[in-house]
Parts: C-alpha cells; structure tokens; sequence
C-alpha cells in the first residue's frame, strides 16, 4: 500500500535511502583508517580524487585491477558470516596489481543486495577496510546499490576496483631468465577460486556449514571462509630489494595455468611437487571427490598463494627476507627450458 496521500514513494518499492545515508555514516571511520599518502577528501563526493605526487610518484603508470569473491559468497551468505568475506574482495585486486610490480593505491568496492540491512553491510565493508590498511590501500569510495527484485532471500554480490602505480620501467614481469629461481609462498586456505568446485563437494561429503570441520578445528563453514591472503607489502619489499623477476598469483586455473603468465615464449616453471605438504584443506577435498592430481593443479592453489621468480643469486636474501616478514617461504624450482609448467614428484 502507497504511503502518504495515495502517492508512491521510493520506499515503497523497497529502496530505503536513508538506510543508505546510514550506512556512509557507519563506515566512515573505517575508511577514513586507509588513508595514506596521495589520499584527498573523504566519502560522499561524485567521485574519488588521489595525488600521485604526493604518494611519491614522479612518472608513474597506472595499473587497475578489478575481480570479486565468486561463489564463496554462497557460504558467506548461507552461514551469516560476513565479516571476513571484504577482505578476499581486497586481496583479489591488489595481489594481482602487485604481480604487475605495482602498488595498490586506492580501492573502490561495489555492494549490491535486494534489501539493505545496515548491520550486515557495515561488517561487509568493515572486512574491506581491513583488507585495506593491511595492503596500504586507501578504501576511497564505492556503491551501494538496493536492489529489490534483483536479490532474494538475503542475497548480495560484491566487486571490487583497486588502482595501483609503479614509476615507468619498472612493470613485471621482467627479465625472466632460465636458472632463475622459483620461491612460493604459502596460501591461508583455499583463497577465492574453486567455490563452485567445493561446494559441490560439500553436498557429496553429506555435511553442512555447521558440522564440525572435517579437516582441522571449528565449524566446515568457517574453515572454507578463512580470508584470502594479502601478499602486498611483502612481495614490494622483494621487489624493492632486488633481483624480483616477476609474480604469479595463484588464483583460477591453480599452479598450471597462472605461473606461464610470467614467462617469455621458450621458458617454463619446473616445480617440484615434493618441495612442500599439500594442506589438509586440499587432501580432504581431493579425497572426497576422487580428484585426479593433475586436476587439483589447475583448480586450486594447493597451498601455494603466490609465486615469485627470482634471480638465482639473490634467492637465499629475499627468501631471508619474506621469512622475516611473516612469510612461508618455499623454493619450488627453477625456470628452464620449455613451455609451461613442468611437474616433479607428486603432492598426493
């Protein structure tokens, strides 16, 4: 029924913007905790200003990276755990634009749903914020859209943009070279790709997000909600020490398809299969589903989160230096000749 005197208004059809205007108050203060250099003015303008200058650039070229969560956010809607769900939002941008030698420098974030609860969206852009300030990226805006017609039950979809910069001349990859070195560096889970895939699982295995988790401690669902790594400030004080040839996230198409992404025409990645445990996470979804190794290779990232080739000689100081930094450090190979990724050994 029409409110006021027969008339329509917005919120009739669903649309509440002052649930929207609240929203932008809530969240203020964790945008305004991403600021960093180069950062001008606050939420609500038309659009986002950010001084290149003043982040300490002199001729610096622009990258942009956009991507999403997929299906992950199926579990994240289903067991009302959304707290964490912003932050693989952010590392899914700005660990590709790292894999480009730039870094992140501003973060845009478009939420859509069918009804706004501002609860739900505060936590949602909360867990974005932190994945922010972990990457030193300033969250500068985004768009909250309500939906209602588009979006059932709870339903909502996220994507997100991230801007970076590296001064010109200084983009990866570049200089790969057969002898250089592979080091990997350890995932925090399955990350953001391969959802569909598990959830299928999930039916098969017969459990629900609430059972306990099959693999290690706490509930399944929040074990397949652990946040996707943010490998930003450790893979630029690499590349600022030298001797970095080039990165590979490792997202959708697992270790076989995203390390060629890097390389010349001639040259592959020749990993040792042995060099590290395959997860529990992953053993558990391979054994239930009766997967096929070469298949877990090119669906998941096996607990490999990103990849960096390094020169041979300067292998052993930046591995020093990603350890001291928190890192997982596993040398995987080498380059050599050929084409695509070579496998020795076996992980299952």
């Amino acid at each position: 029924m029409a409110s006021g005197h027969n008339g329509l208004t917005y919120a009739d059809t669903g649309v509440d913007i002052d649930a929207g205007n609240a929203l932008v108050d809530r969240i203020k203060p964790a945008a305004k905790r991403t600021q960093r250099a180069g950062s001008m003015g606050g939420l609500g303008g038309f659009g986002a200003l950010f001084d290149l200058k003043a982040a300490g650039y002199n001729d610096p070229i622009l990258v942009a990276a956009t991507d999403g969560v997929g299906t992950k956010l199926r579990i994240a809607i289903d067991t009302g755990n959304v707290s964490t769900i912003g932050i693989d939002l952010v590392a899914m941008c700005v660990n590709d634009l790292v894999c480009q030698g730039a870094e992140p420098l501003l973060f845009l974030d478009y939420f859509a749903t069918g009804k706004l609860e501002v609860d739900q969206a505060t936590s949602i852009i909360e867990g974005i914020a932190l994945g922010c300030e972990r990457s030193g990226c300033a969250l500068v805006g985004g768009e909250t859209a309500e939906m209602p017609g588009m979006y059932h039950g709870g339903d909502f979809d996220l994507a997100g943009f991230a801007v970076g910069a590296m001064e010109r001349g200084f983009d990866l990859p570049r200089g790969v070279a057969e002898g250089d070195v592979l080091l990997g560096l350890a995932s925090d889970g399955v990350h953001s790709n391969g959802y569909s895939f598990v959830r299928k699982v999930v039916d098969l295995s017969g459990l629900a997000w609430e059972s306990p988790c099959p693999f290690g401690d706490g509930t399944l669902g929040g074990a397949l909600l652990t946040p996707t790594r943010l490998y930003v400030k450790q893979a630029l004080a690499a590349i600022r020490a030298g001797g970095v040839h080039g990165l590979a996230h490792i997202t959708g198409g697992g270790l076989t398809e995203n390390p060629p992404r890097v390389l010349p025409k001639g040259l592959a990645c020749q990993i040792d299969l042995g060099a590290w445990t395959l997860p529990p996470v992953f053993r558990w979804l391979a054994t239930t589903a009766h997967m096929a190794e070469d298949e877990l290779l090119k669906t998941f990232n096996c607990g490999i989160g990103m990849i960096l080739v390094v020169e041979s000689a300067r292998a052993e100081a930046i591995s020093a230096l990603l350890a001291d930094l928190g890192e997982t450090v596993i040398p995987l190979g080498q380059i050599v000749a050929g084409e695509g990724v070579i496998y020795q050994g076996k992980l299952l």
